[in-house]
């Protein structure tokens, strides 16, 4: 069955305890979103904290895929840029497929739904994102259409002497 998609959902109590146990989840299975495994929520929750700051403060938007049992089943935040020559551009991060979903399209339906909500934003032309190298998530981003765009090369530092590329794509939306 597909997800079902909300943007801008009511920040309750279960759906921030949704997001943090699909970001352990997705973490602890060895996604790129932040924090390298074994993680717990206590250790993710001070970083959900400071999205959800970013939203209550207007500069974030939140996109939540949920399953067939309503179970937060996917995420990805959508930043503003603050900076004033690169509000033309949206932000995509934290983007997160919980892994019993993996495999269903689901990546792709999420990725299609931020471009729809980003084309919903007036004066938004692209969005950007980063992802960790080494993981194959640079080619999945390509196959939605994403192009990269520049490479810092041993940017992120996952273990000592396992440095990896931070790799930036950007997707235009005209």
């Amino acid at each position: 069955m597909p997800l079902t998609f909300t943007l801008d959902p009511s920040i309750d109590p279960a759906l921030r305890d949704g997001v943090l146990a699909l970001w352990a989840d997705v973490s602890n299975a060895g996604g790129a979103v932040g924090f390298v495994p074994p993680v717990t929520p206590d250790e993710i929750r001070p970083e959900l904290v400071r999205h959800l700051a970013g939203i209550a403060e207007g500069r974030t938007r939140l996109l939540v895929g949920r399953d067939e049992q309503r179970t937060v089943a996917a995420t990805a935040f959508l930043s503003f840029s603050q900076h004033r020559l690169m509000r033309h551009h949206l932000w995509l991060y934290t983007v997160m497929v919980h892994p019993a979903h993996q495999g269903k399209g689901y990546g792709r339906a999420l990725m299609s739904a931020a471009q729809d909500a980003a084309r919903g934003f007036a004066g938004i032309e692209a969005l950007r994102l980063t992802c960790r190298g080494g993981t194959g998530a640079d080619a999945f981003y390509a196959a939605c259409g994403y192009k990269e765009v520049g490479r810092v090369p041993g940017a992120i530092r996952v273990a000592p002497g396992d440095d990896r590329d931070d790799v930036f794509m950007m997707l235009p939306l005209g």
